[in-house]
């Protein structure tokens, strides 16, 4: 626990003429009161008060809040009254630390309820005292920091609680840095395995590409060094949960992120920013869709930033924020900026916008008696990106900003949407691009054969309006496409020798991208794909390409002149798949392929390893693999399997059956390949085949060297 002499000292180093003795009798005070009560994790009580202040002390804020910080729990848990504390430290704190003190005398039906009318009170000490907030943040962020030692389901609880209304309301108030620890200390609880993972993944990214946020920033730092622009440099990797967040949104895998890296400029003055983002532009190119500029329209919460993302090193897309230095603060600072002293004296900072406007606004609801809409009302100014609006029976509906009632029936389900003819707002009919707003009322009028027009793609916000209104379009012609289609192939496919089977066709399909082999046959009649893409997609080996050939003696790049090699038999690589090679007493070195099992228990001998690739052209057919086939106990089917791997122009070189029985066979077949484009190949083809159930590739780690 920090010593109160330790605290003042904090608090002095921004504020010299603050008021340390009343700031001992508070913490004296909050010792004796609190004194005999202990945390979750055995610590003494009062251990938290003086946390949560000493966090305070870091925006720099005024006695009256470092001490409200110190006795924010007294009113609530211990025999101290809002009396005594307006008797000894002043009705200014005793109305702060009421403000901040939850309910607990009021008989609440629900835990909903009790929580409703806990943030309802806390919203309208808000209304007279915004510090009133800054206290009950910094008492959520340690609680969230120390919540190890609270039972399991206490956890989830806080960490949703924590997601849903403190992290947000932070961001509103402009507390970035806040809202961004909030939002990762409840993630570790919601979701670890998720959080670890993104976390181990940039991890093994700095491994292979080395330290990407200290050359990006060396480089931006050149650039503007040329430019003489006087400015500081940060750069940083995204916070897990953010990371996380935008691979829900955008549906995209972490290797298929894109702006993970996140920089800062910050400058001198207004015309610098500009100058900034000037070179950064001439130097990258810029992300079409990615530049906002908060300068000239700045956030609600006086957030004021130019954003943009552009191709940095190696293409790596990254995110650049440009500011001044008073900008900065007000970024990190949000509505503590009011209330930071510097020198003793109250700090002037231009950019800093007072959020009481929109307090004032959500207090006028504050008189309902439904605790679970007042906790909408939250809500829905929380989400600014978002519209909420109320179907006819009252249920809500989340929309993105800009959504039309289009968008909402959509929402509301795709037959309603296909047969929308028209919507009332309030009661009143209004046109289908009308843009709703947040706790409008919409009514949808439906009429039964209406059909999707083309002109709804434009008025349409949402990717599930979009997707539903296509999928309709182009459904109204699928029968007649799906006959030409058939015909289309049929005709292709006997040109070139080969029937156009059901499996064929689906086979297709799957390697494509496509649904079934239905979806194959409407894209063929429409002409969204040609034959020749399916043939070549069947049977690669119609398409003669000239290569170079690779010398069949030195395949492998990275080996010394003595050194000799052979290819695993665990794992057998094949040329066009990432490799490693293993030295082994005696044996040379034994080229792995980068995914074998085998790696794991050699990943501590790191002088072991020795890092190789394939040489580019054309590859000898002399890198045997094994492919496990299940085929049907059918007259000629092994036969018919012999015949295809022949004509991809492989050789077999052995063939052992692992299983038969009555209506299957499942065997072993070694087929000597070029590349792993030849061994696509041979696997394509064979998959095509009707009588061909299964087929994938055979690695036995029993093999290794």
């Amino acid at each position: 626990m920090i010593d109160v002499e330790d605290l003042i000292a904090l608090v002095h180093n921004y504020n010299p003429r603050c008021n340390a003795d009343l700031i001992r009798a508070a913490y004296s005070y909050g010792k004796k009161v609190h004194e005999g009560q202990f945390r979750h994790s055995g610590e003494a009580y009062f251990s938290h008060p003086v946390a949560v202040a000493a966090i305070l002390t870091e925006q720099r804020l005024d006695d009256a809040t470092i001490i409200t910080a110190l006795l924010h729990d007294t009113i609530e848990d211990t025999k101290a009254t809002y009396s005594d504390l307006a008797q000894l430290f002043g009705s200014d704190v005793a109305e702060l630390v009421d403000g901040v003190t939850k309910l607990t005398n009021l008989q609440l039906s629900s835990a909903e309820s009790k929580q409703a009318e806990n943030f309802r009170k806390l919203f309208m000490a808000m209304s007279k005292d915004l510090r009133v907030i800054l206290v009950k943040l910094a008492d959520r962020l340690h609680n969230m920091r120390t919540i190890k030692s609270m039972r399991p389901d206490k956890q989830a609880q806080k960490a949703r609680e924590t997601m849903e209304i403190f992290a947000p309301l932070a961001g509103r108030m402009g507390m970035q840095w806040m809202r961004e620890e909030l939002e990762d200390l409840a993630f570790r609880v919601l979701n670890p395995d998720a959080r670890n993972s993104i976390i181990r993944r940039f991890i093994t990214l700095q491994r292979e590409a080395g330290d990407v946020v200290y050359k990006i920033t060396a480089d931006i730092r050149t650039e503007l060094d040329r430019a003489d622009i006087d400015a500081d440099v940060y750069g940083r990797a995204k916070k897990p949960f953010s990371v996380w967040r935008k691979m829900q949104e955008k549906d995209l895998s972490f290797s298929r992120l894109s702006d993970i890296y996140g920089f800062r400029i910050i400058t001198a003055n207004e015309a610098d920013c500009y100058r900034a983002l000037g070179v950064i532009h001439q130097r990258w190119r810029a992300v079409p869709g990615r530049f906002k500029d908060y300068i000239s329209q700045p956030k609600t919460n006086g957030y004021r930033s130019i954003h943009t993302t552009v191709s940095g090193r190696d293409g790596k897309r990254v995110e650049v924020q440009i500011r001044t230095r008073q900008m900065h603060e007000v970024a990190e600072s949000g509505v503590a900026a009011h209330w930071s002293y510097r020198e003793g004296k109250l700090a002037q900072n231009p950019f800093a916008v007072d959020p009481a406007k929109w307090i004032a606004g959500l207090t006028e609801r504050l008189d309902e008696e439904d605790h679970d809409e007042f906790m909408e009302n939250v809500r829905l100014e929380m989400y600014t990106d978002q519209v909420f609006c109320f179907t006819p029976k009252g249920d809500v509906v989340q929309l993105p900003r800009g959504a039309t009632p289009l968008d909402y029936a959509y929402a509301i389900h795709t037959r309603i949407g296909n047969s929308c003819v028209s919507a009332k707002i309030d009661g009143l009919r209004v046109p289908l691009w009308t843009r709703l707003k947040n706790g409008q009322s919409v009514e949808i009028i439906t009429a039964e054969g209406q059909r999707p027009q083309s002109s709804w793609i434009d008025i349409v916000t949402t990717g599930r309006a979009k997707a539903a209104i296509r999928r309709s379009l182009r459904e109204e012609d699928r029968g007649r496409f799906v006959k030409l289609g058939q015909e289309l192939a049929r005709a292709a496919f006997d040109h070139v020798g080969r029937k156009a089977t059901e499996k064929a066709l689906r086979t297709a399909a799957k390697i494509l991208g496509l649904a079934d082999e239905v979806d194959l046959l409407a894209r063929l009649g429409s002409a969204e794909l040609t034959t020749r893409r399916v043939i070549e997609t069947l049977y690669p080996e119609l398409t003669h390409v000239t290569a170079i050939e690779a010398d069949p003696r030195r395949p492998v790049v990275g080996l010394a002149a003595d050194q000799s090699f052979r290819r695993a038999s665990c794992c057998q690589p094949v040329p066009g798949e990432r490799i490693v090679g293993i030295t082994y007493r005696g044996q040379g070195v034994v080229v792995h392929a980068i995914d074998c099992p085998v790696l794991e228990d050699l990943e501590e001998q790191t002088d072991r390893w020795v890092d190789l690739n394939w040489h580019s052209g054309r590859h000898a057919p002399v890198n045997t693999v094994t492919l496990e086939l299940t085929i049907s106990n059918d007259a000629g089917v092994l036969g018919r399997v012999c015949t295809i791997i022949g004509e991809q122009k492989a050789n077999i070189a052995n063939l052992q059956f692992v299983d038969r029985k009555p209506d299957f066979y499942r065997l072993l077949v070694d087929v000597d390949l070029r590349d792993v484009e030849h061994l696509h190949m041979v696997m394509t083809a064979l998959e095509a085949e009707t009588d061909v159930a299964e087929v994938g590739r055979h690695r036995d780690p029993t093999r290794k060297p």
